[in-house]
This record gives C-alpha cells, sequence and structure tokens, in this order.
C-alpha cells in the first residue's frame, strides 16, 4: 500500500478515531483492490478509505448513519455499474463478519461510487476490464 494512504489509516487508529480490527479491515481491503491491478493511492483512494473507516466506526459506536438527499441520486449514478455495487455488497459482507459493523445500502452505494471512481483511476485491465467508470457525481466525502 502506498505510504500515504497508509499513514491516513495509521493515523486514524492511533488517534483513537478508529478500533484496531476496522483499521486492519480496510487495509486488507485495499490490499485486496491494489492486488486486482487498480491504482490504490492517496489521491485514488484517500476518500474511500476515510469514508468506510468512519462509516464502520459509527456503526460500532452504534450510531445510525441517517439518508440522505443524496442517496437517490448515487443510486441513479450507479445504475449502469452493477458490478460496482455488486463489489460494494460483497466488501460490506466482509466487513460485518469481520467488524460486526452492517453498513446499510446507502452506505454500500456510497462505497460502489468511490470504487467506481478507483476503477476510472486504474488500468484499463483493472478488475472490470473497462478501467473508466460512470461518475459524474462528487469524487468528494458523502454530504
Amino acid at each position: 500500500m502506498e505510504e500515504k494512504l497508509a499513514l491516513r489509516i495509521l493515523l486514524f487508529r492511533e488517534t483513537g478515531q478508529v478500533r484496531p480490527e476496522v483499521a486492519e479491515f480496510v487495509s486488507g481491503e485495499l490490499e485486496a483492490l491494489a492486488a486486482t491491478g487498480r491504482t490504490v493511492s492517496e489521491e485514488t483512494a484517500g476518500m474511500l478509505t476515510s469514508h468506510l473507516v468512519m462509516a464502520l466506526t459509527r456503526l460500532q459506536n452504534g450510531e445510525s448513519i441517517a439518508a440522505s438527499d443524496a442517496d437517490r441520486h448515487v443510486a441513479d449514478e450507479l445504475a449502469d455499474r452493477p458490478e460496482v455495487v455488486e463489489r460494494a455488497r460483497e466488501i460490506a459482507g466482509r466487513a460485518e463478519r469481520i467488524t460486526g459493523a452492517a453498513l446499510p445500502d446507502s452506505e454500500i452505494n456510497f462505497l460502489a461510487m468511490h470504487l467506481a471512481v478507483l476503477d476510472r483511476h486504474s488500468p484499463t485491465d483493472a478488475g472490470t476490464g473497462t478501467g473508466t467508470g460512470t461518475h459524474r457525481h462528487l469524487e468528494g466525502e458523502r454530504p
């Protein structure tokens, strides 16, 4: 994993913002994505990393994740990318088994959006074979 991205996760962990199992889970998922040929770096996966770490942490802490006005828009954006949504569901399933945090559909869709961005910034042979994911939504954090 790129040094800057690893440092992001380390800072979350060392400052006590996330539990060790969440940091380890997210690190493992990023390494798995990189192993498929995706370009996993601070630039391409920094927002994905922070979003997933914080969502899992909030759920572990018993906090609810409220629906957003953007949820429907994100789902619409992903309508032509079912493979990305499926990949996000697989990650969410592993997250629940490992951390006990069950991501709601709205969070799975945001995770899928981040994965689509990652695909867009990756070589054409990474994962989907396209390297160009549809992503007209903001590449930043969820509002």
